[in-house]
């Protein structure tokens, strides 16, 4: 193993993946420090909260480690030692935390499937079908609560009439840009079309065992689900007036909008857009924004250390 020498009056030389072990702990505190005024607000709600209820959004929250651990077998077709995996989605969630979305958990699960085995273009494409499978389940998931209840978000109260031709026109140019993009550009059109075509052989492959399918779309919407039905609970806990299915749909709605924000696991975004969403549900503005700090406490920053402890003993037992 390389090591790193440090300045003078360090004589020792250290070894990289020790310092790695580290990391994780210095970003929670760097990351704690910049928002401490959010955890001392956070942490005076959940004072004053129900615990019962509080007891049933952190059992969620762990139960999403499990539905992250299913749909991430069932995008692969090697099977990956079960405990190992769990510790990993763990462990993958306070990555998630602390760099922007979707990077950190993706970069911490590549790592453990190379050091399973897996081949770099299988793991690629396994990570591109988690990732399409739960915006799929997600979206699907929104779309059925939004069918079932069709007054539970009042966004003519958030978008203006007038703004949502706008908007849309904005979106629909920014997909044809990326498109012409890579058309345009040789070498990026030709990583992305193989990409493309060994994610969907994946797929196809996958798809062939009825249980590694089960696995992949049962996690993928079991999260989501999960997700929100924390927020119900902690809605619950602080007497928040608006219907539990009226709160998962503004969580699924929010974090879908939130989806492209690179921000660190979506701190600032995240909380945002979840306190308009709730108000969109009918909720008062100073009680949702208690319900969302509580929320992202409990779901957040209370796991964000000992997920960083579990990813720095992972590197160093070589399991990423």
């Amino acid at each position: 193993m390389s090591a790193v020498r440090l300045p003078q009056g360090f004589p020792r030389r250290v070894p990289v993946r020790q310092i790695l072990c580290l990391l994780p702990l210095v970003l929670v505190l760097v990351v704690a420090v910049q928002h401490r005024a959010v955890l001392a607000a956070g942490f005076g709600q959940l004072a004053s909260a129900e615990w019962p209820w509080l007891v049933a959004a952190a059992g969620a929250t762990c139960l999403t480690w499990v539905a992250a651990a299913f749909t991430r077998q069932g995008a692969v077709v090697q099977r990956l030692p079960v405990r190992r995996l769990l510790a990993t989605q763990f462990a993958a969630g306070a990555a998630n935390h602390l760099l922007p979305t979707g990077l950190g958990a993706s970069a911490v699960n590549l790592r453990f499937m190379a050091v399973c085995g897996v081949p770099l273009a299988s793991s690629s494409a396994a990570v591109a079908l988690y990732l399409l499978a739960e915006s799929i389940a997600r979206t699907g998931l929104l779309l059925a609560l939004l069918i079932a209840f069709p007054d539970s978000l009042r966004l003519n109260s958030l978008v203006p009439a007038p703004a949502v031709g706008p908007v849309l026109l904005a979106v629909a140019g920014v997909v044809c840009v990326a498109a012409v993009v890579v058309l345009a550009v040789r070498k990026l059109r030709t990583a992305v079309f193989t990409f493309l075509r060994s994610a969907l052989g994946e797929a196809r492959t996958v798809h062939t065992r009825p249980s590694r399918a089960l696995a992949l779309w049962g996690g993928s919407l079991a999260f989501p689900a999960l997700q929100a039905a924390g927020l119900a609970a902690v809605g619950r806990a602080l007497e928040l007036p608006v219907p539990p299915a009226h709160m998962a749909v503004a969580y699924l709605a929010a974090t879908i909008a939130v989806a492209a924000v690179p921000t660190p696991g979506g701190i600032g975004s995240v909380e945002a857009a979840l306190i308009v969403a709730l108000v969109a549900a009918g909720a008062p503005v100073a009680l949702a924004t208690a319900v969302v700090l509580a929320y992202r406490i409990i779901t957040v920053w209370v796991p964000l250390l000992p997920g960083a402890l579990t990813l720095g003993a992972l590197v160093r037992l070589k399991v990423i």
